[in-house]
């Protein structure tokens, strides 16, 4: 699908981005692929790994509509990566937050119509499901932008989706690269915000392949989200510093004791397939008929009971404190 095809990640000199160059060069053979990011130190230091002669590295913001139309010109793939992810952050910077999730989404939407881009997805996450903080709600604004694009489109063949994941292991800003900061520094104790907190666990590559994965199954206007366990923060912090005692420090502003995927007020719009769901769009696409409980390459799925909630704390699999480990090495 993606081979002599041109393919463009924003914010592609992150963890995702990297890993999603490193499978697509190990797995097809793209005409181009387009990295855009505000970064010229990360483009410099990703360009000494990545240097396959279909790369270009564009510096370029998401904010700048104008740089988008450039370079959007003969692409056939985005890979909307780009976001402002802290949580804290954008608590205290929201306008900075909302210029980069919503105008931004706005932007890329704009541009990949304008310059006929076959197939868009757009990442998302948890934090966008019945939100809380700011995070969340740029991202559901945005996810909510992307859903509504296919019928902004008329007779244009783009299309826009959508995936939901939760947190990934070991990407940069996560825990997991905190925790094992202080275990190298010696420390004793382990700060956790609070000890019935869980979350959504899913590997970088996991993230890649079901992106991929999705771009087959698409229609446009779906909202991807996969089936993942969970873990609990306690377990997490035992993974990685066995033995080691636990500080409670607290919630931190705009966190959540538990995150949700899929949530109950949208279960009427919510198809389940064998190893995802499908959030499908509340809102009608007037020149288009889509039978969203078969995809496209045959898989078919069932619509969820009324009220049916994917829940962290309630997910019928969470991942065991050896699992963890496991998985954090890389070998499960």
């Amino acid at each position: 699908m993606l081979n002599n095809k041109s393919i463009l990640i924003t914010g592609g000199t992150g963890s995702f981005g990297q890993l999603y160059v490193k499978t697509i060069l190990e797995n097809y053979s793209p005409s181009r692929l387009i990295i855009l990011s505000r970064d010229e130190l990360k483009q410099y230091e990703m360009q000494q790994t990545f240097n396959d002669p279909c790369m270009r590295y564009f510096i370029g913001d998401v904010r700048d509509a104008e740089r988008l139309m450039q370079a959007f010109q003969d692409v056939d793939y985005v890979i909307h990566a780009a976001a402002l992810k802290q949580v804290p952050a954008a608590e205290y910077n929201p306008m900075e937050c909302i210029k980069t999730n919503i105008n931004g989404a706005e932007n890329v939407i704009k541009a990949a119509i304008a310059n006929n881009v076959k197939k868009v997805i757009a990442l998302s996450t948890d934090k966008a499901a019945s939100p809380i903080n700011l995070y969340g709600a740029t991202k559901l604004a945005s996810d909510k932008l992307f859903v509504a694009a296919n019928n902004m489109v008329g007779k244009a063949d783009t299309r826009f989706a959508v995936v939901r994941y939760g947190n990934v292991v070991g990407s940069r800003g996560s825990v997991v690269p905190f925790f094992q900061s202080l275990i190298a520094k010696g420390e004793k104790t382990l700060p956790i915000t609070h000890p019935e907190m869980t979350r959504f666990w899913i590997t970088l590559q996991g993230g890649v392949d079901f992106v991929l994965k999705n771009f087959a199954r698409m229609q446009g206007g779906e909202i991807f989200v996969p089936k993942i366990p969970s873990i609990r923060i306690t377990d997490l912090a035992e993974a990685y510093g066995p033995g080691l005692d636990h500080t409670v420090v607290g919630i931190r502003p705009g966190e959540k004791l538990h995150e949700i995927m899929c949530p109950g007020d949208d279960s009427h719009h919510t198809i389940e397939f064998d190893d995802h769901f499908v959030i499908t769009p509340s809102i009608i696409f007037f020149d288009k008929d889509m039978d969203y409980s078969q995809n496209v390459i045959g898989e078919r799925g069932t619509f969820v009971p009324m009220g049916f909630e994917y829940h962290s704390g309630n997910n019928p699999e969470f991942l065991s404190v050896e699992q963890i480990r496991l998985v954090g090495e890389g070998k499960a």
